[in-house]
């Protein structure tokens, strides 16, 4: 397995940005009453999330989304100036709230229950993003998650000419990418996600087989779909492989699937094959495991080889 050098050229991300309220129980979380433990505040959003992974492994990245005119869009702001993300096409919007994501976690790190405010993706329109097309074009890859309207999905894969990656998010929000799945490069949907956009109930391998077949059929050029503990079926033209999950102490789960879309952008970027973009994904998923935050700040392109190497068969 051989990868390239980091190609120069940019990565693009398209999609939402959340000010992160996580509360977490000190032991096993009781319904409907006050438990004891820990809240804690962090920059968050699956677009926002795949630019931060991405930054840490050594990609320079753009990242067009909505920004109130909020504390929230300034500590989102610092955070994103930090890292090295530019934000010059973001959308300012100084009469709206920038995005929150309130959830609790069980005592394990899962997701227990949250409410998701996007109400201000609404702003990211075809009309804005217009301005903005010679930003992504200039990019070698650009990532899309279905937090964008359906409009402004449609409306940025016919026009552009740069490989779109997209992240369905969420069973609800993978409806928006099923007329577009022609004009899409890579698509890594979980195995929920999948069954909607390929109509196929799966249940078994040869269930995956004929759901990514489906899928492929249907013009994307690679699918990745996501089975979590089980690891990534992968498929494209010439090759159909289940990889898989990479060994990690998972602290907090959140994180997994933003770190994998970015690890599949990080191994485009360097002219990874199929295999080697899986591997790349689940390597990158299992360090973001280990981590309480999010995104891992030890995140970075030597982490992934490091766990690739130390996970060849």
């Amino acid at each position: 397995m051989t990868f390239g050098e980091l190609s120069p050229v940019r990565a693009a991300v398209v999609g939402g940005v959340n000010m992160d309220i996580c509360g977490r129980p000190d032991r096993s979380l009781i319904p409907r009453d006050s438990n004891p433990g820990r809240v804690r505040l962090s920059p968050g959003g699956v677009g926002r999330n795949i630019a931060h992974n991405l930054a840490l492994m050594g990609v320079e990245t753009s990242l067009i989304t909505a920004l109130g005119g909020d504390l929230y869009a300034r500590q989102i702001e610092a955070s994103c100036a930090e890292l090295g993300i530019d934000l010059s096409g973001a959308v300012r919007v100084p009469g709206e709230n920038t995005s929150v994501y309130l959830y609790i976690a069980d005592a394990d790190g899962d997701m227990a229950l949250a409410i998701s405010d996007m109400e201000i993706c609404r702003h990211l329109s075809p009309e804005a993003l217009e301005p903005r097309l010679g930003l992504l074009e200039s990019a070698g890859a650009v990532v899309l998650d279905a937090n964008l309207p359906a409009e402004s999905i449609r409306f940025l894969c016919e026009r552009l000419k740069a490989p779109v990656f997209a992240d369905p998010v969420s069973v609800a929000k993978a409806e928006k990418l099923r007329g577009v799945l022609g004009r899409i490069d890579t698509l890594k949907p979980n195995r929920a996600e999948a069954e909607l956009l390929s109509g196929v109930t799966i249940r078994d391998r040869s269930d995956l087989r004929r759901a990514a077949e489906a899928l492929l059929s249907a013009g994307l050029r690679r699918v990745f779909i996501s089975l979590g503990a089980q690891g990534v079926y992968a498929a494209d033209e010439n090759d159909r492989q289940l990889f898989p999950a990479m060994g990690a102490l998972p602290v907090n789960t959140t994180g997994g699937g933003d770190a994998f879309m970015a690890g599949l952008v990080w191994a485009a970027l360097r002219g990874a094959d199929l295999s080697g973009s899986a591997r790349a994904g689940l390597a990158a998923a299992a360090v973001a495991l280990e981590s309480e935050e999010t995104v891992n700040p030890a995140m970075s392109g030597a982490a992934l080889m490091r766990r690739m190497e130390q996970n060849i068969e």
